[in-house]
């Protein structure tokens, strides 16, 4: 095959991977009108169509999908073995594509990375906030962080918090106008505030725990959200009850912004960890983010 095909096909497994010529083009820093001429090109020159394109989206036709499964893992291979090689080099250096909630993000990833990574200036990180549980593997990622009940099974795993609580917490001029809840069932008739799960396609269910009796309880409100720090400000202005970290509330229930609502009912989960896929060998940069990250004993 042509060696220009191998820039052309790159670009193919860009647009089928993304389902999106201008998602793909901004990937590769072209032109969304560079990237359809070259597409076009590439399906001319091997006189098969390899896209399926509607004036929504793009995806691949039978023939691009068997090229897609063929051709995009020897290129995935040729990329780890020219990182492999470039690690060989006394200095850490890459990029490490971090998945994370925004609240982790905040309290450790950046608090620890901050400190550390100035001594490594070839070590490039990239932190994505995202709820939806997503796969490392298939998102590309390196890392995900998550809290220790929620890792699949293969995964190496590394402890980067202690056990946290997560508490229900609502303003005093909300709870002056509401009947605080006495039980977990009362929150039924509260306006609760909601996170949305990407993955789930669903709203998250309030998990509780007094002693060795746990409920869930679905609740509902006016207001959903996909960030923790969104619900934590609602709740501060007074728009409901919200389910936060109690580490993020414990400074606004200090300074009277926020009050604790059915505090023997806060659950306790294993603290956040970060995860990675079980390798013979890692990059040394991944190695020094896991250290960063490393909760010391």
């Amino acid at each position: 095959m042509l060696r220009e095909n191998v820039n052309d096909l790159l670009a193919f497994i860009a647009v089928a991977q993304e389902g999106s010529f201008t998602r793909a083009a901004a990937k590769l820093g072209v032109s969304q009108s560079a990237l359809s001429h070259t597409l076009r090109a590439l399906e001319a020159r091997m006189g098969v169509r390899l896209l399926s394109r509607t004036t929504r989206s793009v995806a691949p036709t039978a023939a691009g999908e068997r090229l897609l499964q063929n051709v995009a893992p020897r290129f995935e291979e040729i990329e780890s073995e020219l990182a492999a090689v470039v690690e060989t080099r006394d200095k850490p250096a890459g990029t490490i594509r971090i998945t994370s909630t925004d609240y982790a993000a905040d309290t450790v990833l950046w608090p620890r990375l901050s400190k550390v990574l100035p001594n490594y200036p070839d070590i490039k990180v990239e932190v994505v906030v995202d709820y939806g549980l997503s796969d490392i593997i298939a998102e590309r990622h390196d890392i995900g962080v998550r809290w220790g009940d929620q890792i699949a099974k293969g995964m190496i795993a590394v402890r980067i918090g202690p056990d946290a609580r997560l508490a229900i917490v609502g303003s005093p001029g909300y709870l002056s106008k509401h009947s605080a809840p006495k039980q977990p069932k009362d929150l039924l008739s509260h306006n609760c505030i909601t996170l949305r799960l990407p993955t789930r396609g669903g709203l998250y269910t309030w998990e509780l725990k007094k002693g060795n009796r746990a409920l869930q309880v679905r609740v509902d409100g006016q207001f959903t959200f996909n960030g923790t720090y969104q619900m934590l400000n609602a709740a501060i202005d007074g728009a409901g009850l919200a389910f936060v970290p109690e580490d993020l509330a414990q400074p606004h229930v200090a300074a009277g912004r926020l009050a604790w609502v059915l505090p023997d009912w806060f659950p306790t989960f294993p603290g956040l960890h970060i995860f990675y896929p079980s390798r013979r060998e890692y990059s040394k940069a991944l190695s020094v983010v896991v250290d960063a990250l490393r909760l010391s004993a």
